[in-house]
């Protein structure tokens, strides 16, 4: 595949990626935790944070193509 193309279908995947996953986060922040405490929601919502990262290094990854052999 073509690298621009790919870049160009990476970056709508990590769009769609972001914004889906912050739906279903504050969705389920919502109905999970409207009576939790002030640290679970801090808790929550920093590995939640953080956990979009895992899928979108791996569209990277792809988006990056495969790697030249080594010589």
């Amino acid at each position: 595949m073509v690298p621009r193309l790919r870049s160009f279908i990476g970056t709508f995947l990590i769009i769609f990626l972001v914004v889906i996953y912050a739906l279903a986060a504050t969705t389920v922040a919502t109905f999970m935790l409207a009576t939790s405490p002030w640290w679970v929601h801090f808790l929550y919502f920093l590995f939640s944070g953080l956990l979009w990262i895992l899928p979108a290094m791996l569209i990277i990854k792809w988006m990056a193509g495969p790697r030249p052999p080594r010589s």
